[in-house]
């Protein structure tokens, strides 16, 4: 997901961070409105930039996604 999409998808869902996750559907980290707006307005900003491509700011989730089957034990 890039930049601009998840800018769109959060101003949507009126959220102020997105959960990100690898395409295993690994949680690898969290990011906030701030930080996306950041990198937006920053002279390196490409609308090719990716949320994978943004370092630092993000906390680390090991644990995979719960699935239903998996919550309901």
């Amino acid at each position: 997901m890039t930049v601009e999409v998840a800018l769109s998808v959060m101003a949507g869902a009126r959220v102020g961070h997105l959960l990100v996750c690898d395409e295993d559907g690994m949680r690898t980290g969290l990011i906030t409105l701030a930080r996306l707006t950041a990198v937006r307005d920053s002279t390196g900003y490409t609308d090719r930039i990716r949320l994978r491509d943004i370092s630092g700011g993000s906390g680390h989730f090991p644990s995979p996604r719960r699935t239903p089957e998996a919550q309901r034990g």
